[in-house]
C-alpha cells in the first residue's frame, strides 16, 4: 500500500486480539481525545471501542448503529464515546490505522463521517485500502497530497498507537467491539439492540 506508513500502529496491532476474545475490565470513561457524539451529561455513557477494519464492528454499524443513534443519541438520551483500536493483521489493520489518521485530519465535525463511510465500503476498502480511502479523501474535500501527508504523518502515527496502546493497557480491551455503559462491560462482540436497550434501561435505574 504503497504512501501509506504505518509501521509503528502495524506493530502494536499484532499484539491484540480479534473480535470477541474476552479482556479485562474496562472503564470506558471519555478521554480528551476520544471523540464523542451527544449529550455529555446524559445520564448514562455508552462507551464503543471499534476498529473500522474489524469486520464484526462494520456489521454491527450498518445493521445496530442507525437504530441505536435515531434513538439514544440523536435525543440526547446517551452521551457515547468511541475509542480506536486496532486489531487483527493486513488489510484489517492497514485500513483501520490509516482509516483513523484519515478522520483525525478531517477534523471533529467530519470523523464521523469518514468512518460512516469506511464502514459502509469495509469489504472494497480490504481489497483496494489506498484506492478507497483516497476516494473518502476526496468525498470530504482534501487531495490525494493531502491524504498523503495525513497518513504519513509520524507525530499522529505515533498519537494513535498511544491511545489504541492506552485502552489494551489501561482498560484491559483486546477485542472489538467492546462496548461499556456506565463502567460496566459487556461482554466482547456483537449486541444487538434490544441487547442494549436492556443494558442501558439497568444503568439508567
Amino acid at each position: 500500500m504503497s504512501g501509506i506508513r504505518i509501521a509503528l500502529v502495524a506493530v502494536l496491532a499484532l499484539t491484540l486480539a480479534g473480535c470477541g476474545q474476552k479482556g479485562g475490565s474496562a472503564a470506558g470513561g471519555a478521554l480528551p481525545q476520544d471523540m464523542d457524539l451527544g449529550n455529555p451529561n446524559a445520564k448514562v455513557t455508552v462507551t464503543e471501542y471499534a476498529s473500522v477494519g474489524c469486520p464484526i464492528c462494520g456489521r454491527w454499524y450498518q445493521e445496530v448503529y442507525p437504530a441505536f443513534k435515531a434513538k439514544y443519541i440523536d435525543t440526547n438520551k446517551v452521551h457515547y464515546v468511541f475509542k480506536e483500536m486496532l486489531v487483527g493483521g493486513g488489510a484489517e489493520v492497514t485500513v483501520a490505522a490509516s482509516g483513523f489518521l484519515l478522520a483525525r485530519c478531517a477534523g471533529k465535525d467530519k470523523y464521523f463521517t469518514v468512518l460512516d463511510a469506511i464502514f459502509k465500503n469495509q469489504e472494497q476498502a480490504f481489497q483496494t485500502p489506498r484506492e478507497s480511502l483516497v476516494n473518502i479523501a476526496k468525498s470530504i474535500g482534501m487531495s490525494e497530497p493531502q491524504f498523503n501527508a495525513c497518513v504519513s504523518d509520524e507525530k499522529a502515527i505515533q498519537a494513535l498507537n498511544d491511545r489504541v496502546e492506552g485502552h489494551a493497557k489501561n482498560d484491559g480491551v483486546d477485542s472489538t467491539p467492546t462496548f461499556v455503559i456506565n463502567g460496566k462491560k459487556l461482554e466482547p462482540g456483537y449486541h444487538s439492540l434490544d441487547e442494549l436497550d436492556a443494558a442501558i434501561a439497568a444503568a439508567e435505574k
